[in-house]
């Protein structure tokens, strides 16, 4: 009897535990247990194909209702133009933006700061480092004083206002402006108040520090945020977004300038070629693409021009080299001077510049000369094409009478000053319409002596 009492004990508990858990399953809302996170990398220069690519990532997540988005940001700046776009989006996207400066050693300098202040959530991997963000000159070109205090002036206020609105150290991010002031993890994290929020190993880290925590968003408004076992989704670029960043890099913009002018100089030295000028059209169309989004110093392009006409005129003017080192050194001189920037991963590398302008120079040399040579080769056509070609007598050649000759292939009416017997070999030395005029041709004697036929 009491064994069955504590069967039927147990059974009513199960029953009653069994029923509370399917009303608990019941009553969680969709998706709540594995809330969505979008985790995108941003290793590339601020220009406006990463901005389309972060607007883009921070709209998805919207329609998407994500309870997060990390940026792993590495970047050595870019434009400001493109900076303020993503700034804006950011700023009105209803899900909160984490920017992350990682792995260890990265870097978040220029634009990449503004968009760390800007974000609801900044974060830094150890060993990392943000700030220098003072602007420069967008053409390459050197500012006046006064040009270079207004667009400072300009940035630190737009710095100044995120800050405050970020509840971020002011003082500092002023700095970061008007003195290219950068920031170790340790300071960025030590300040009072903070520039950056925290401090993580990596973004599955991040999401560990930020599960539960209140974030203030730009409007005023709270945002808790839940992150308890969350679906962290990678986001990247698209084929076509990944072809336009790597072309916006300064080596591969310079080698495409490089190839384009080959290409177009080749086209121009054999019209007819096609294929020269089609790929220097397009690599040319490319290069422009990138180079005004690179702070390009348009006197480099314009000796880069200069030192492969200097190339090609050494064919034509006997200088005895001097027009050959010009075009050496205003094609190295040029390459050195084409990406204005004090920033090492906006400049052309002095390892790439070497070879491809000794490349160019000997390219350019070799066909000048192939050119040349191929305007002073006799004519292989028409009547200056026949004379002096050696053919073989058909038929007897007397003076004053018609005979027969084979000559290109081809049987040709001949007349000849001389006798000449069948089988004679012949050298035409002219034309008259389809009759050709020729004359005895010498042939070695088996003694050493010539002897005609």
């Amino acid at each position: 009897m009491r064994s069955l009492i504590v069967r039927l004990l147990a059974g009513v508990l199960l029953c009653a535990g069994a029923t509370a858990l399917l009303a608990q399953e019941e009553s969680r809302p969709s998706g709540a247990a594995a809330p969505l996170v979008l985790s995108a990398e941003v290793d590339s220069i601020i220009h406006p194909v990463s901005a389309e690519f972060m607007i883009a990532t921070m709209a998805r997540a919207d329609e998407e209702g994500a309870a997060l988005v990390v940026f792993t940001l590495r970047t050595p700046g870019g434009l400001v133009d493109s900076t303020r776009e993503i700034v804006t989006a950011m700023l009105g996207a209803r899900t909160p933006v984490a920017m992350f400066v990682g792995p260890s050693g990265a870097r978040a300098a220029s634009a990449g700061f503004i968009l760390v202040v800007a974000a609801d959530i900044a974060a830094m991997a150890s060993g990392t480092h943000i700030g220098a963000a003072h602007p420069v000159s967008g053409d390459g070109q050197s500012m006046d004083e006064v040009t270079s205090q207004k667009a400072a002036s300009d940035i630190a206020a737009y710095v100044r206002t995120l800050a405050t609105n970020r509840n971020r150290n002011v003082a500092l991010a002023e700095e970061a402006v008007n003195e290219s002031r950068a920031f170790t993890d340790e300071e960025a994290v030590s300040a009072d108040p903070p520039l950056v929020d925290l401090r993580a190993a990596d973004v599955p880290d991040l999401l560990r520090q930020l599960d539960g925590r209140t974030v203030a968003r730009f409007d005023g408004s709270m945002s808790v945020l839940h992150l308890t076992g969350a679906r962290v989704v990678p986001v990247e670029m698209n084929l076509r977004q990944r072809i336009l960043s790597a072309i916006a890099n300064p080596n591969v913009a310079y080698i495409l300038l490089s190839l384009g002018t080959l290409g177009l100089t080749i086209e121009l030295w054999s019209p007819g070629a096609i294929l020269p000028g089609v790929v220097g059209g397009l690599s040319l169309l490319l290069a422009f693409f990138a180079l005004q989004i690179l702070p390009v110093n348009y006197v480099g392009v314009l000796l880069i021009m200069f030192g492969l006409i200097l190339l090609v005129l050494e064919v034509w003017v006997a200088s005895f080299g001097l027009l050959t080192v010009g075009g050496l050194i205003s094609l190295v001189l040029g390459s050195m001077m084409l990406i204005d920037s004090p920033l090492p991963e906006l400049q052309v590398s002095l390892r790439l510049i070497v070879p491809v302008t000794l490349s160019l120079a000997a390219i350019s040399v070799f066909l000048a000369r192939l050119a040349v040579q191929a305007q002073r080769r006799p004519a292989s056509t028409g009547d200056s094409g026949m004379v002096n070609s050696v053919g073989e007598a058909l038929t007897p050649l007397e003076p004053g009478r018609e005979g027969q000759i084979r000559t290109h292939g081809e049987i040709w009416r001949a007349t000849s000053g001389e006798s000449i017997a069948p089988g004679g070999r012949v050298r035409v030395t002219g034309v008259n319409g389809l009759v050709l005029t020729v004359r005895a041709e010498a042939v070695p004697h088996p003694g050493g002596e010539l002897h005609r036929e």
